[in-house]
């Protein structure tokens, strides 16, 4: 078996690189053979993926977080090689949500080489969206408003781990508002005052259980508004997400979908896989099993 694997160094503050030798010996005892192409700036990974000869390979194969998974996967889109060849996901970066829908861990990369060795590949979801005519992929999540500013914060605070969404979330309370937005789901026409907008493809983002019911290969993208509610009754609210619990608050409300348009009456900032990229307005639409991942 021979791979590429995209390896973003600087996952998880520069410890990730100093992986690569054990990762190297490990992949010689399961008979892979892997190359390894390292990411040097922000957005590399969607270069090198785009100009791979996908025939030379059994599989590409991201190394780091959410955010080279997010670069891995608009390479593909954006490849022009006939042949389509699996995904496979070694998590080593700071975020890892779309791992932890593959039921491996942060740093379990061991266990994710095992997986990827076994070459047994799962047809997942993709989700694509529109935002002033540039269009991008993504396997995590989607968000608009209060999560995306959250995101922000957490970028500047990527030392403290997945802990630094929640540094961000008390952050971001503090400066709590909400957002006029127009929203079309599968033709039904919303009109809310929004603290946040998610639409997920995992059940994950980051250590929060944003989307219980989401599944990655049934076809729909699932989304979740926060309508507005006081900073009080929000802090009150905070740990529920941790357990998808939040669901069923009465400011909550949660749709399954294929399309999504939103609109706002100001630009919000979109954080795709918490990489923050675009604005609205955006449409979003639910690439059914799309894409091949390796999975056991």
């Amino acid at each position: 078996m021979k791979i590429c694997l995209i390896f973003n160094p600087y996952a998880a503050h520069g410890r990730a690189v100093k992986l690569l030798p054990e990762i190297e010996n490990f992949c010689r005892s399961k008979q892979i053979e892997c190359e390894i192409l390292q990411t040097e700036f922000r957005g590399h990974g969607i270069d090198l993926v785009k100009n791979l000869d996908f025939s030379q390979y059994d599989a590409v194969v991201a190394g780091g977080g959410d955010g080279t998974l997010f670069e891995v996967i608009n390479g593909y889109y954006r490849n022009p090689s006939l042949q389509r060849i699996p995904l496979g996901i070694l998590p080593v970066g700071t975020g890892n949500a779309f791992a932890r829908d593959l039921h491996v861990a942060t740093n379990q990369w061991q266990e994710a080489l095992e997986i990827i060795s076994l070459r047994q590949p799962r047809r997942v979801d993709v989700g694509k969206f529109i935002t002033h005519g540039e269009t991008y992929y993504y396997l995590n999540i989607l968000g608009l408003g209060f999560v995306s500013d959250v995101t922000a914060v957490a970028h500047k605070l990527k030392g403290f781990g997945n802990f630094s969404y929640t540094i961000g979330v008390f952050q971001q309370m503090l400066f709590l508002h909400t957002f006029g937005a127009n929203l079309e789901i599968d033709g039904q026409i919303l009109d809310r005052d929004c603290v946040f907008v998610e639409i997920s493809n995992t059940r994950y983002t980051s250590n929060f259980l944003m989307a219980p019911a989401a599944e990655i290969d049934d076809g729909r993208l699932d989304v979740t508004i926060l309508n507005g509610l006081s900073r009080l009754k929000l802090i009150k609210a905070f740990p529920t997400i941790f357990t998808g619990e939040h669901v069923h608050l009465p400011q909550v409300e949660t749709f399954q979908a294929r399309q999504i348009k939103i609109a706002t009456v100001e630009p919000k900032i979109l954080t795709p896989d918490g990489e923050v990229l675009g604005t609205t307005p955006v449409e979003v639409e639910c690439l059914y099993q799309d894409v091949e991942v390796l999975w056991r």
